[in-house]
């Protein structure tokens, strides 16, 4: 059986990380808060993954951004996916160089769905995670991109499969309805997958506490689920969510801690 996994999300803008809630930004601290209140070093064992979004409303700084990124990937052993406004070849070489593992494209499928071959040449495809940001209108689901300021003028459904067809590794789904809230997954949205999947999914929006998470790795359709909520998963709240998932028979990997302090002093080195 494949393990599934556990992803944090940090919300950028600049300079500082946010709250979000339904997509309305909340300024919670910058980098040193953050190091203050999550110690990398340590939450690193309880997530498999950290996914670092430029959600900026003004006009991006692409180079403090990578500056962000690069301090977060020495703080931790742990895989990074970073993303934000990619648009060329040069720059997700550029946040790749900085520390990422992989890019993370949202509005890019819309905007120029041919460089995403291009970025899969490059770069490998299981390099690109392609993300989706939808919510529930009068008229069913739709998809958003731009952060939530441009609608895309398709069904869902047809739009996710638009989306898994391109040279992509992963999908990342993100209920803007349930964005912040705490109040749990929106799995009417796994509804509008392609079926069969042809990729990993990670499911996003509306985790504020482990039982949420434990219920998105309960769905088969589930490979990852991740969370954004700053304060609900503070100071030790990641490190006892996985506790109780492994507890609960989730199958996630079990790190070994002083092998992954050994490889991270030896990459340092």
């Amino acid at each position: 059986m494949l393990k599934k996994r556990v992803i944090f999300t940090l919300l950028y803008d600049g300079g500082s990380f946010m709250l979000s809630r339904n997509f309305r930004l909340q300024k919670v601290g910058n980098l040193h808060w953050l190091k203050r209140n999550y110690d990398f070093s340590r939450i690193a064992f309880s997530i498999d993954e950290l996914i670092v979004l430029d959600v900026s409303r003004s006009e991006r700084d692409d180079e403090a951004f990578r500056g962000h990124v690069k301090a977060l990937t020495e703080e931790g052993f742990v895989p990074i996916s970073a993303g934000g406004g990619i648009r060329s070849v040069e720059q997700a070489r550029r946040l790749l160089r900085s520390g990422a593992d992989k890019i993370v494209v949202n509005s890019l499928p819309a905007a120029d769905p041919a460089l995403i071959p291009v970025l899969a040449s490059e770069f490998g495809r299981q390099c690109i995670v392609a993300s989706v940001d939808a919510r529930c209108s009068a008229g069913g689901y739709e998809a958003w991109t731009e952060n939530g300021g441009r609608r895309i003028d398709r069904p869902l459904s047809e739009w996710l499969r638009t989306v898994v067809d391109l040279p992509v590794g992963e999908l990342y789904l993100n209920s803007m309805d349930r964005d912040g809230t705490g109040q749990g997954y929106d799995f009417a949205l796994l509804d509008h997958l392609p079926r069969p999947m042809p990729i990993p999914l990670i499911l996003a929006g509306g985790a504020g506490k482990h039982q949420h998470l434990a219920d998105g790795l309960s769905d088969r359709r589930v490979d990852a689920v991740a969370t954004a909520h700053l304060f609900n998963f503070v100071g030790d709240g990641l490190e006892l969510a996985r506790a109780g998932l492994i507890a609960g028979g989730h199958h996630l990997p079990v790190w070994d801690r002083s092998a992954a302090r050994e490889l991270k002093d030896i990459f340092k080195g």
